[in-house]
């Protein structure tokens, strides 16, 4: 490992944060030669230890979040004396014990003081810790994935607000049923021989999501803008339940032109003057329609306020549609 000299305590490297390719898992026959980890649903930041007590937070974008998160700042505290840089993900767990993006999106961008630490009790976040790149005056980056975690495991810094997870090697398979069954966002695959490239998108490093599908009933629809003027740029989706048809929001994401078409032919027959949905629909300029069409649509979990996070359509369901 490469020795720097660093001084003063508190002139750490500045390193910018490795990145992961979109990927499958690795094939089954290689999994032996990867490390497997949770994929978080948060904000990624790197952590600043001096090793005087202090602590620094550092966006992916470069936004310092210290004042953000004052949560955290006793990680530094839990360093005396050794001065480190640490990779991670910034997250807010719901009642389940499951990141939730929502609730993070509070915390987020927040820079007074006293309102950041009126949130810090309201929706405390946690530092999920995976990776250490800088320790003692040495540089790791060019040391293997497998050798940094096992420094990272012995800093020994678990604390309230923050941890170190584990990681798994040679079971893909198993990674992913048990982030699957934990609602987790996704796997994380990194080769265990992989070095940190700081700023880099690597393929030694995968990220894989998970993605639920659901059929939604179609009770609007938006207009696209300019090639796709007069045709539906997204259509408004709802859930039945006992209070009504619920809107869970607007997919348009994934809808191919002659999709696109076909669905205005569709939604052409079965126009309505007034709104389906039970509860305010916050689309402007939205056509109501009859709620007789049903689509498959895929998403990655749930927002705060019960819509779909990142929906992507899918096809729609003429086995379900009621046309009649």
């Amino acid at each position: 490992m490469d020795r720097l000299e660093v001084t003063p305590a508190h002139a750490l490297p500045e390193i910018r944060p490795m990145l992961a390719t979109p990927a499958p898992l690795p094939a089954e026959d290689d999994e032996a030669s990867w490390g497997f980890e949770v994929k978080w649903d948060g904000v990624r930041c790197v952590a600043y230890a001096p090793g005087d007590g202090t602590l620094r937070l550092v966006t992916r974008a470069g936004n310092d979040a210290t004042a953000t998160y004052p949560e955290l700042r006793g990680l530094g505290e839990r360093l005396p004396g050794r001065p480190v840089v640490l990779d991670g993900e910034v997250v807010v767990v719901d009642e389940r014990g499951r990141p939730d993006f929502g609730l993070l999106q509070r915390r987020m961008g927040v820079a007074n003081p006293r309102r950041a630490a009126h949130l810090a009790m309201e929706y405390p976040v946690h530092l999920m810790l995976f990776d250490v790149m800088y320790l003692d005056g040495a540089l790791l980056t060019e040391l293997p994935y497998r050798e940094r975690r096992a420094l990272l495991y012995g800093l020994g810094v678990g604390g309230p607000n923050w941890s170190v997870p584990a990681h798994v090697e040679g079971h893909g398979l198993q990674a992913w049923d048990a982030t699957l069954r934990g609602g987790f966002e996704g796997v994380l695959a990194k080769r265990l021989t992989s070095r940190y490239l700081p700023g880099v998108r690597s393929p030694d490093w995968r990220k894989t999501k998970h993605v639920i599908t659901l059929d939604v009933v179609i009770g609007g629809w938006a207009e696209g803008r300019g090639h796709l003027a007069g045709l539906p740029g997204a259509v408004l989706a709802g859930l039945r339940d006992p209070s009504g048809l619920r809107y869970v929001g607007s997919v348009g994401s994934g809808l191919s032109e002659h999709e696109r078409q076909d669905l205005a032919r569709y939604l052409s027959v079965i126009p309505r003057a007034d709104s389906p949905f039970a509860g305010p629909v916050d689309v402007s300029g939205a056509h109501w329609v009859e709620p007789r069409l049903v689509a498959e649509i895929a998403f990655t979990g749930w927002t705060a306020a019960d819509r779909l996070r990142h929906p992507t359509w899918h096809r729609l369901r003429p086995d379900l549609t009621q046309l009649g």
